[in-house]
């Protein structure tokens, strides 16, 4: 065939393949201000095809997979679950662990990969062809040339080992890095979970706080109540007023306004929990209450020892460790890349027909199967060294590469201990607050409660007025609600310290 078709030829299939390639861009929404007419399959899903004219607005179509009805949801006990009980159930359910578990897995799967460089490779290659007698041809391999001289027909099989005995250390520095990757996947799984703990704990803690808030004004709509009986009583009896009654049904009504608020503040904090926990937001749980719960104690006197026992077992100080030691073994294997290599391959063969090959062209990321016989049977065994002299620079700058990532772990784990050091610190001090502002919201609330008997017992008995026994129940009211939100913010300082100190999971086991 002439040259000049061929050659025009290949030039309309290369333009046939580059306006494929433009077209691809029809894909896309047509404009930047126009929605995008999204395609669909049979069942309902987006397919990447050519869309249609645009009309439907901004709203992309539904797909029935991803219904509520799909993948069935995590049971929930059908009983009340007190906090223990909801981060087992958060562990189980909720898809973090699985995802960090299966992460762990991959990262420890990679250590095995690395490891299988130290054994030597077999390879089974079977061709058969046909070429015309005399000519010769070339195959370019990946990796290496193979050259094959052809002639006749017929086929060949051939068995190749290759085994590298020696390369300075480089595929055992490989090893360290992905051990340690696996380290550090492990790390990521328990700090998964620890993280779970402390999400669940201050969903917990704010859900009874809500709870709290709510009884109490349940409770002061109650004394509302009361102090409205009161006033319209005094009303009846002469000594007291309109205004006044009409002052403590303006008080009841604020108090059903809070009550109201409250519970839709308990809700929220409901709904939060279950999000923490990981079930869904329409499931029946039910929390139970940790009535007598202690209030953790700070890091007092031993906050030093404390803070330095913590930095020896918090994740994150532990996988910036793992990581300068990984750092650390990269510089090894790029150290190793100057070094020599000695091998040992050996193959044997069996050939069938006329065919005459010296290489079995590499597939993939396969080797070519090289000192082929054109006899029926041969075989062949070779050893050799290869040393590395001039390659433009590649390997000094690799080790150079792995120099400054090794310097900038050093770096980021000296600043993980400076972080890690502040975080404890202040997780102490806010407990310490915490806990003060309890004690003094006890106080608050015992002062309260006596104030306001004492001014509805005055206003009953005529000598008081409705200004100062309203003013008790809504200071009641307030104090109620501080000795909750105090303690569940004590409670929540505590859990914050236990996580910042690395020993939550311990300290609910």
């Amino acid at each position: 065939m002439a040259e000049g078709p061929r050659r025009w030829r290949g030039l309309a299939l290369l333009l046939l393949l580059g306006g494929c390639a433009s077209r691809a861009v029809d894909l896309a929404p047509p404009r930047a201000d126009q929605p995008w007419a999204a395609p669909t399959g049979p069942g309902g899903e987006l397919v990447s095809r050519p869309a249609g004219p645009g009309g439907g607005g901004f709203v992309l179509p539904a797909n029935p997979a991803l219904a509520l009805a799909g993948p069935a949801a995590p049971e929930v006990p059908d009983r009340p679950l007190d906090l223990p009980g909801l981060i087992d159930l958060a562990q189980r359910t909720n898809p973090r662990t699985r995802i960090a578990w299966g992460e762990a897995r991959k990262a420890a799967l990679a250590t095995g990969i690395a490891e299988s460089a130290l054994l030597p490779r077999l390879i089974l290659g079977v061709i058969g062809g046909w070429a015309n007698p005399g000519q010769q041809q070339q195959t370019v391999a990946q990796n290496n040339l193979g050259s094959v001289s052809a002639s006749g027909t017929g086929g060949i099989g051939a068995l190749s080992l290759g085994w590298l005995l020696y390369d300075g250390g480089e595929r055992q520095a490989i090893i360290d890095v992905a051990r340690q990757g696996s380290i550090m996947g492990n790390i990521a799984f328990t700090a998964v979970h620890q993280q779970l703990i402390h999400a669940v704990s201050l969903g917990y803690h704010a859900h009874l706080a809500a709870q709290a808030r709510a009884a109490a004004a349940r409770q002061a709509l109650g004394n509302a109540e009361t102090v409205q009986a009161a006033a319209e009583e005094r009303q009846k009896r002469g000594i007291g007023t309109v205004v006044e009654a009409a002052q403590a049904r303006q008080a009841v009504a604020q108090s059903r306004l809070a009550l109201v608020q409250a519970e839709g503040a308990e809700r929220d904090t409901r709904l939060a929990l279950l999000a923490a926990i990981g079930v869904s937001p329409l499931s029946r749980l039910r929390v139970a209450e940790a009535p007598g719960q202690r209030l953790p104690a700070g890091l007092g006197d031993a906050a030093a020892t404390a803070i330095d026992q913590a930095l020896q077992r918090r994740p994150d100080m532990l996988s910036a460790f793992a990581a300068e030691q990984a750092a650390l073994a990269q510089v090894a294997a790029a150290r190793a890349a100057f070094q020599p290599k000695l091998f040992v391959m050996a193959t044997g063969s069996y050939n069938r027909g006329q065919l005459g090959v010296t290489a079995i062209p590499s597939i993939g990321q396969q080797l070519p199967t090289l000192n082929l016989s054109n006899s029926s049977l041969g075989g062949s065994v070779l050893g050799g060294i290869t040393l590395p002299l001039y390659d433009g620079g590649t390997r000094e700058a690799a080790l150079a590469q792995a120099r400054a990532g090794a310097g900038t772990a050093a770096e980021t784990l000296a600043q993980t201990r400076t972080e890690a050091t502040r975080q404890i610190a202040q997780a102490d001090n806010t407990l310490r607050t915490g806990l003060a502002a309890h004690a003094a919201a006890e106080a608050a609330r015992a002062a309260a409660e006596t104030t306001y008997e004492a001014a509805l017992g005055a206003y009953r008995g005529g000598v008081g007025n409705l200004t100062e026994a309203t003013l008790a129940q809504s200071q009641l009211l307030a104090a109620r609600t501080a000795v909750a939100d105090a303690r569940a913010a004590a409670l929540s300082a505590g859990v914050t310290l236990s996580l910042a100190t690395g020993s939550l999971g311990a300290a609910l086991r």
